[in-house]
């Protein structure tokens, strides 16, 4: 279950992470709520999924489906960059982050 809420939580860190770029260009009381409402959700799943899998690797997998998820927002809905040398990376960084689910901590 603990691999569960860290997963969410990275998702509901995307979620702020996209909130903040929705507040940027239209500054309203709605997208600061969802951005709040993101990031603490975000950060209570973490806290509970950190009850059983170590820190390091916790914050490493919640950082690595931040980072790709918030890439991957920006490529498919932001008009940003999809080249192939950026396309690697985020791949190492989901190969790094599946990688850590298999180590003994």
């Amino acid at each position: 279950m603990d691999w569960f809420f860290l997963i969410v939580a990275g998702l509901c860190e995307v979620a702020g992470v996209a909130a903040i770029s929705n507040f940027n260009t239209k500054k309203s009381v709605m997208n600061l709520l969802y951005m709040v409402a993101g990031f603490a959700l975000s950060f209570f799943l973490l806290s509970m999924a950190m009850k059983t899998i170590s820190m390091g690797t916790a914050y490493a997998v919640w950082t690595g489906i931040g980072t790709v998820g918030s890439a991957l927002i920006g490529i498919l809905f932001l008009g940003e960059s999809a080249g192939w040398k950026r396309l690697l990376f985020i791949a190492m960084i989901i190969s790094a982050t599946i990688g850590l689910k298999f180590i003994p901590y």
